[in-house]
């Protein structure tokens, strides 16, 4: 993502309103403690795969029905219900949970209509008692597809029947865990943990200690705090905050990072703002930190990062941070250089000098995963801009991070990438292959217009300023190559 080329109007974005969801924190008394019941979700999901998450999913159309004929619940609860019948096999009779049969499970997985009409039969039990809704969550608007999610909880004691992952698809795997345990994995970067599900984890491990490993306690006081933090922790000593910006579509934010130590130093990555209302919600998450902003840190000089560097300074009054070639368009305290090593408290961040889509383009890696910058993105594309960039170098750069084996990609735009390998060879793939239809073009065509036209006749819905401006990219870097040439009819093969 970069800004937008000159001359390129896409307009206003219009968002869809968030979806209603429903998810459902299952909790148990086990013999250590309490324990919570968790799913790690396929590689083939859309959204987090290789995640673990709660049960649940989007309210569908036969969920409104289903409440129509059940006015006992509402309709998360129909949703969240039906959900747990198929995922798990499981359904809530008298504050417990006990299994579904499988031969009317799986009509439920064939068909979620006949969802309905099980429990109508009494085949399949269906009461909300003890079913607390503990937290409202939105997806934050970096998403490509955002949903308004209600947590529910259902505390089932001590006696909870087998839960069963035939048939459906969703979940690879599933556990029972203690809420800290399952942190503290997370922590380590031994798994990966759906964001909202973390933060909400983590103020129940907390809640568990000071209520006696009371669950319905915990539960009674999340319901009577809502909507609860609305941390993003993409991972341990990565937090996002989404600053409104003028990007390219269909990205209209750049991701802000509070990234090292939640209790020791951190720094904040990108701190794009340019209103007082932006800066407020990043004054409110350095707030819920422990430890000691020391630094704001740019990964490139281009205008969707830098923010309004005046009211930054004045609102965090620390160093500033960034490569020579950034420092020439902001005031700088400290240059930062390949292969330094940050210590943000218990972290080390290495810097990365990536250039390609912006001479000095920085990114920080550790273990916890990559602060890409605007190498990758979570929703959109990525420029590299014929004035600043230079294909080959961003190849070179990309196919480095790939060779670093990250745990997760923070993007500048978009969501956490949470297959970072398989991201990485899309982009590689992708570009060399359109390298090559360029160098096979300007066989064919002499302007850069006429050569974008004919590599880009696979890809009809690009825009065509964006396919020249990128066209022009790659002629350039082709140009470097010594394989092409300009003379007075234009482009030609070298």
């Amino acid at each position: 993502m970069s800004e937008v080329p000159a001359g390129l109007s896409l307009g206003n974005l219009e968002r869809r309103a968030p979806r209603p969801s429903a998810t459902l924190m299952v909790t148990r008394d086990g013999r250590e403690g309490v324990e919570v019941l968790l799913g790690r979700r396929a590689e083939t999901m859309p959204a987090f795969p290789e995640y673990w998450a709660f049960p649940g999913g989007g309210i569908a159309s036969c969920d409104r029905e289903s409440v129509e004929q059940l006015p006992h619940l509402n309709l998360a609860q129909a949703a969240m219900f039906r959900e747990l019948v198929e995922e798990l096999g499981l359904a809530p009779k008298n504050g417990k949970l006990v299994a579904v049969d499988e031969g009317n499970r799986m009509q439920v997985v064939a068909d979620k209509n006949n969802w309905l009409r099980l429990v109508s039969s009494g085949e399949i039990p269906c009461d909300n008692e003890g079913v607390r809704l503990i937290s409202k969550r939105t997806t934050p608007p970096f998403g490509p597809m955002r949903f308004e999610n209600s947590f529910l909880h259902i505390h089932a004691g001590d006696v909870v029947a087998d839960f069963s992952l035939s048939g459906q698809t969703e979940f690879v795997d599933a556990r029972w865990v203690k809420p800290k345990n399952l942190i503290a994995e997370w922590k380590c970067n031994s798994i990966k943990v759906a964001p909202p599900v973390v933060s909400l984890l983590i103020e129940v491990a907390r809640c568990l200690e000071n209520n006696a490993d009371d669950m319905n306690a915990v539960a009674l006081d999340l319901e009577n705090r809502m909507p609860g933090r609305n941390s993003i922790l993409f991972a341990h000593g990565v937090e996002v905050v989404p600053v409104p910006t003028a990007t390219l579509p269909p990205a209209d934010h750049t991701n802000s990072y509070l990234v090292g130590d939640p209790e020791g130093d951190f720094i904040l990555v990108d701190p794009a703002c340019r209103s007082e209302k932006a800066i407020k919600e990043l004054l409110i998450a350095v707030g819920r930190h422990q430890g000691e902003l020391v630094a704001m840190m740019f990964t490139h000089r281009h205008l969707d990062h830098l923010g309004d560097v005046e009211l930054l300074k004045q609102t965090f009054p620390v160093p500033i941070w960034a490569s020579k070639e950034t420092a020439t368009a902001i005031p700088c305290d400290r240059i930062l250089v390949d292969g330094e090593i940050l210590q943000l408290g218990s972290q080390q961040w290495q810097v990365l000098d990536t250039p390609g889509h912006c001479t000095g383009h920085l990114c920080l890696f550790s273990e916890s995963g990559l602060i890409a910058g605007d190498m990758v993105a979570g929703i959109g594309t990525i420029l590299i801009p014929p004035s600043d960039g230079d294909m080959n170098m961003y190849l070179e750069q990309l196919r480095r991070l790939s060779d670093l084996k990250p745990h997760l990609i923070f993007p500048s735009h978009g969501p956490v990438i949470p297959l970072p390998l398989e991201k990485l060879e899309y982009y590689i793939t992708h570009r060399r292959k359109r390298h090559q239809r360029v160098l096979a073009a300007t066989s064919r065509h002499n302007s850069t217009a006429d050569i974008a036209i004919d590599a880009y006749s696979d890809t009809p819905d690009a825009h065509p300023i964006l396919a020249e401006d990128q066209t022009l990219a790659h002629l350039l870097a082709l140009e470097r190559e010594q394989k092409v040439a300009q003379n007075k009819l234009g482009w030609v093969i070298s």
